[in-house]
């Protein structure tokens, strides 16, 4: 009869633990996801003003892909300051910074007129945006221990694949339809109508966002022990590392910075240059480019949210991280291999697509895994920082490479090589830090 017992109470235990971490689920992650929306449409939607903007200001490839890729610098040299600062404040009021900051320099697009002009606002672009991602990866680990945090990160995450599926096709709309009225082109109108988003977000963050577990009002004492206990107990086995400084020394922190630099590169080539890549197979109209580049999102999304499911059921996250970067290089270089054939580069362009974004989502739940307390604010953000260079790094050399060559696609090759090297990279993490159940 004891053992009936002890057994009915485990199992009650366990489905309120489930209907607490549900309930922690819908009030956190569909808001951070419109956050991070917000985000990557007023970070990409460059890529599809590029398609009118550089002929009405005579900008060239060049100019197009160091503007580009200048966000990155503002965003790599504030972003460890920037969530160092989200640790001791508090994450409902730095992220509604962040967001009404990046909203009002989005904003400011609409005035650009000289490459100059344009370099400065995509720099402050960055400047203001610093922090978002690894300052909601962190806040997460204050809600979520690793083992559920696989598939949480996934659904957050695919903010980027969605921001396309819906972007895509409105930025080319906007494009087409706003063309001329009030005296804007379309491209300005772009620029002006899709910051809204970010600045009605953040000022819905002061009031929605609890810094903490203890401060949610919306759960109740027992489901904050819950949720309490599962992060403490998480944190008893990470290794010894507490302070900011810790995050710097560990050699593990600079591997995964590098292997993250060569994920983003794969990354931030398609996210800012699809719509060119599918341009030069001959589709010419904004809106049919808009609705062609979200297909490929749309499967990445599918593959992202599974791979990540099945990561947080194994407890394996190493293969899982390996295996989708591998299938997006050798996307990449079948994209880069000259054809007319429309549906034979979809499907490669799909296939780097999908596995990009899947091995980001899976990438984050390895530093996440040992890292802890103040180390963590840092160790993410250090990543991130690193692997952000590619942005920088991945856009200009395409834009100059187009302007070289008249073609996007001997650069290709590159990015789909350090895909590989990124593999290698996350292969060198012992399994027993990031492999749990």
């Amino acid at each position: 009869m004891s053992t009936v017992l002890d057994t009915a109470g485990v199992s009650a235990q366990a489905a309120l633990e489930e209907r607490t971490y549900r309930k922690v689920t819908r009030r956190l992650v569909p808001f951070l996801f419109l956050c991070y929306l917000a985000a990557y449409l007023d970070r990409v939607n460059v890529g599809f003003a590029k398609l009118r903007m550089l002929d009405d200001l005579g900008f060239s490839n060049t100019v197009y892909g160091f503007g580009a890729g200048i966000f990155f610098l503002g965003y790599v040299l504030f972003e460890v300051p920037s969530n160092i600062i989200l640790h001791r404040v508090g994450a409902r009021v730095w992220i509604a910074r962040i967001m009404i900051t990046w909203g009002l320099v989005a904003g400011t697009m609409v005035f650009v007129r000289t490459p100059t002009q344009f370099y400065i606002l995509r720099f402050l672009l960055g400047v203001a945006e610093a922090g978002f991602i690894p300052g909601v990866l962190l806040y997460l680990t204050y809600w979520f221990p690793a083992a559920r945090r696989g598939r949480i990160v996934a659904l957050f995450l695919a903010a980027i694949p969605m921001s396309s599926i819906i972007g895509g096709p409105l930025s080319g709309w906007i494009l087409r339809a706003f063309s001329g009225t009030g005296g804007l082109s379309g491209w300005q109108w772009l620029f002006l109508l899709e910051t809204i988003p970010s600045l009605v977000l953040g000022v819905v963050t002061l009031f929605y966002l609890d810094d903490r577990v203890d401060a949610a009002k919306w759960l109740d004492p027992e489901e904050k022990r819950i949720v309490s206990a599962g992060v403490a107990a998480e944190a008893k086995g990470k290794e010894a590392h507490s302070s900011f400084a810790d995050a710097f020394r560990s050699g593990r922190v600079w591997v995964l910075g590098l292997a993250y630099f060569c994920f983003a590169n794969g990354i931030y080539v398609i996210s800012f240059w699809l719509p060119t890549l599918i341009k030069q197979k001959g589709v010419a109209d904004p809106l049919e480019i808009g609705f062609l580049t979200a297909i490929p999102y749309t499967v990445a999304i599918v593959a992202m949210i599974y791979g990540n499911v099945r990561a947080d059921r194994t407890g394996e996250r190493r293969w899982h991280t390996v295996v989708p970067c591998l299938l997006a290089g050798a996307g990449l270089m079948a994209s880069a291999v000259q054809t007319d054939n429309l549906v034979l580069a979809m499907l490669a362009l799909t296939l780097a697509t999908a596995g990009t974004t899947t091995t980001l989502a899976a990438f984050w739940s390895l530093p996440s895994a040992f890292l802890g307390g103040a180390a963590a604010a840092t160790g993410l953000a250090l990543v991130n920082s690193l692997g952000n260079i590619a942005g920088f790094v991945s856009t200009s050399l395409v834009g100059w490479m187009t302007d070289l060559t008249g073609s996007t696609q001997s650069t290709l090759y590159y990015f789909g090589a350090l895909m590989f090297v990124g593999g290698a990279l996350v292969l060198t993490i012992p399994a027993r830090l990031v492999n749990r159940r």
